[in-house]
């Protein structure tokens, strides 16, 4: 039970900040995008922010991610936060916008991983010490976490930002066939997820992506 708890609180303290920044400067990227092509929705609700408090969902960004986090040994990381609210028709190009819109999120993520490399990067430059040890850590746990947020949310299953961009690239009929499945998108992600295709199809993404942007840095 103590090694359990001891677990917990170590993971915790590593992966929180990570978590915490990739979840609401993913959310605020796709506000910002959508404000700059004239929905203002977000903005208006105030969800264009940095402040995490407003895109947290309890179950899905804390208890959820924590759950698998520590059932996977750490090796996976599934969660959620509240969708910052779109009106894609309110976009100047509704079609054409919802790509960049849904492709904001995970490309804060990417920029978001190379942030954690380069802090890596000076942790392990640094003499050792207690503070260095664990900015290395959070950087590694960065790194993971951003990069699995990015390759997560391009699958092309709606409501994912893949599915997003997907559907803003089909035939308009086939665009709208294809959203009607939305309602099926979370049961069949959990459906991949505990048959460990998931992990079967993001494990080598991650391995090389890992790979190449530390070889960049280091």
């Amino acid at each position: 039970m103590d090694l359990n708890v001891n677990q917990l609180v170590q993971t915790l303290a590593i992966y929180a900040l990570p978590v915490l920044f990739a979840i609401t400067l993913h959310e605020a990227a796709h506000g910002y995008v959508a404000r700059h092509f004239g929905d203002m929705t977000a903005h208006a609700q105030g969800r264009i922010s940095l402040n995490p408090v407003r895109h947290i969902d309890v179950v899905g960004t804390i208890a959820v991610p924590l759950v698998i986090l520590l059932l996977s040994g750490n090796k996976f990381l599934f969660g959620w936060a509240k969708p910052v609210p779109v009106n894609y028709s309110a976009l100047r190009k509704p079609r054409q916008h919802m790509a960049w819109v849904a492709a904001a999120g995970p490309a804060a993520n990417l920029l978001m991983a190379l942030i954690w490399v380069l802090l890596l990067k000076i942790a392990v430059m640094q003499p050792q010490s207690s503070f260095w040890l664990f900015l290395g850590l959070v950087s590694q746990a960065g790194i993971v976490v951003n990069l699995l947020f990015m390759f997560l949310n391009l699958i092309p299953i709606l409501p994912l930002d893949g599915g997003r961009i997907l559907a803003s690239l089909l035939p308009r009929r086939a665009a709208g066939q294809y959203a009607r499945l939305e309602p099926l998108g979370l049961p069949l992600l959990i459906v991949l997820l505990l048959t460990n295709v998931l992990n079967f199809v993001l494990e080598p993404l991650m391995g090389a992506s890992d790979a190449l942007i530390r070889a960049l840095v280091f």
